[in-house]
């Protein structure tokens, strides 16, 4: 049965040419950051594209959206997203939650 209740961030990311290692270390570092300072926080996952390296999905699951909202109004939050819109021409944040999974 799909747990209709878990919720998730993703993000879609295009790194500028070049910066692809750049973005993969400091979207590392503020991930770990966030397991370890933001409560409601799970394992975040970083995807790069295969055939197009500076393409990146990311995800990850939250307790609750008031987790979720919490993070994103810190002083750290924004200041990450603050630097990566330099490393980055596009990124667009999402919240979502499961409708249907391969097990149902």
């Amino acid at each position: 049965m799909t747990n209709t209740n878990q919720l998730y961030t993703h993000g879609l990311w295009i790194a500028k040419p070049g910066n692809e290692q750049a973005f993969i270390t400091e979207w590392s570092n503020f991930a770990k950051w966030t397991a370890k300072h933001q409560s409601g926080a799970g394992t975040g996952y970083l995807l790069q594209d295969r055939e197009h390296p500076q393409e990146f999905i990311s995800f990850g699951p939250w307790d609750n959206e008031n987790a979720i909202s919490a993070w994103r109004q810190r002083p750290e939050f924004k200041a990450f997203v603050s630097k990566i819109r330099g490393l980055c021409d596009d990124f667009q944040p999402r919240s979502l939650s499961v409708v249907a999974t391969s097990a149902d």
